[in-house]
């Protein structure tokens, strides 16, 4: 049966430093890079600005209100272009948490 190979402790001391160097370079690299631009605003449709403002209208109500945590659920039927709003919506609901 063949020999194991053996590997000093300072070898393996040795690995241990360079991956630990290697690490911490990369670290400062990315912490050092550009932070990059922010994306531009899409601009808001007019029907997506006006529904958005209702419905925080609506959670501010909901929140004067209720002085637990309850749910609000409501429902709305838009007319019109068939506008989506999703996204500007998110976005108001991702703001009030």
């Amino acid at each position: 049966m063949p020999e194991p190979i053996r590997t000093s402790r300072r070898t393996w001391v040795a690995a241990w430093v360079v991956l630990c160097a290697a690490g911490l370079a990369a670290t400062a690299g990315l912490n050092a890079s550009p932070v990059p631009d922010p994306q531009p605003e899409r601009p808001v449709s007019a029907e997506c600005a006006e529904y958005v403002a209702d419905v925080g209208r609506r959670l501010a109500e909901a929140k004067k209100e209720g002085g637990g945590d309850g749910i609000l659920a409501f429902s709305r039927v838009r007319t019109g272009t068939g506008d989506d709003c999703d996204d500007e919506l998110r976005d108001r609901l991702r703001g009030d948490r």
